[in-house]
């Protein structure tokens, strides 16, 4: 079988693909080089107004900073916790018990990123669950404020992320072999130098896997924002949401998509290049 036969089993998929996903991306990317008009709603041109008018708005500045050190943030305490948690589940000691371990991890994810938002009104608020158990324990005088705030969308966000930073995690490390383990801590590697040294950088590629994912959904994020940050909290995805079917300015709420999009491709290949850089090829 020559190589060309070989991919062509995978035209029809590919065309579907550019079909569903690439054709409105091109209507999108022709929507941002219009002109908003108030009384035609779009005026088809040619001009990169909307993008530089984006992207030199201190306003839009500050969204996109906030945006890109939320969504960071919260990939990086995904990472943290999702690797001893992938490991347990990896190493479970019997078929039964990683097969409940794993329903506790993807039972979350058939949940809708709204309704877990707003179930985290009821935690976060200040006479939710925290607050009323820190004062009655006599620890705090007053509630402590975390909704409207960037801990309160993290927080959120990392409930609603942790799954997938755990199953990309977690399949690698089904492969890693357990005399490796046995080998380092035979040396007198303790669990944590095994898991640094050892386990870690064989399990980098899910790890990148699931860093990308959880970067990549951060960013994007719609329901923590808007639910648990309220309208002072201004994130891209909620901002590009009110342009378009708010504001019904087309043009602009395209250009920050499109802007959105290419912070999200910068930042994951520069941190493709530092993690091969620090790792090998990934």
């Amino acid at each position: 079988m020559t190589p060309a036969s070989r991919l062509l089993p995978l035209i029809p998929a590919t065309a579907l693909v550019l079909f569903v996903i690439g054709l409105p991306q091109l209507l999108m990317l022709r929507f941002s080089l219009n002109e908003y008009d108030p009384a035609l709603l779009m005026r088809e041109v040619l001009t990169l107004g909307n993008y530089l008018s984006a992207l030199s708005d201190p306003f839009y500045q500050e969204v996109m900073l906030r945006t890109l050190w939320v969504a960071g943030i919260s990939t990086l305490v995904c990472a943290i916790l999702g690797l001893p948690a992938a490991y347990v589940l990896s190493r479970a000691r019997s078929a039964r018990l990683k097969t409940m371990l794993l329903l506790c991890v993807v039972v979350p994810l058939l949940i809708g990123n709204a309704a877990r938002s707003v179930g985290w009104i009821v935690v976060l608020n200040d006479r939710g669950l925290i607050n009323s158990l820190l004062m009655t324990l006599g620890i705090t005088d007053a509630p402590i404020r975390m909704m409207n705030t960037t801990f309160g969308v993290v927080v959120s966000l990392v409930s609603i992320l942790l799954p997938y930073m755990i199953i990309a995690i977690q399949t690698v490390l089904d492969g890693v072999d357990r005399s490796v383990e046995e080998a380092a801590q035979s040396l007198g590697a303790g669990f944590g130098t095994t898991l640094q040294r050892v386990l870690m950088p064989m399990a980098m590629p899910g790890i990148y896997a699931g860093v990308v994912l959880t970067f990549v959904l951060g960013v994007g994020a719609y329901a923590a924002p808007v639910f648990i940050g309220g309208p002072s909290f201004q994130m891209m995805a909620p901002k590009i949401y009110e342009q378009i079917l708010v504001a019904n300015n087309w043009p602009m709420g395209a250009a920050l998509s499109f802007i959105l999009l290419g912070f999200t491709i910068i930042v994951t290949t520069v941190l493709t290049a530092l993690l091969q850089r620090r790792y090998g090829r990934l």
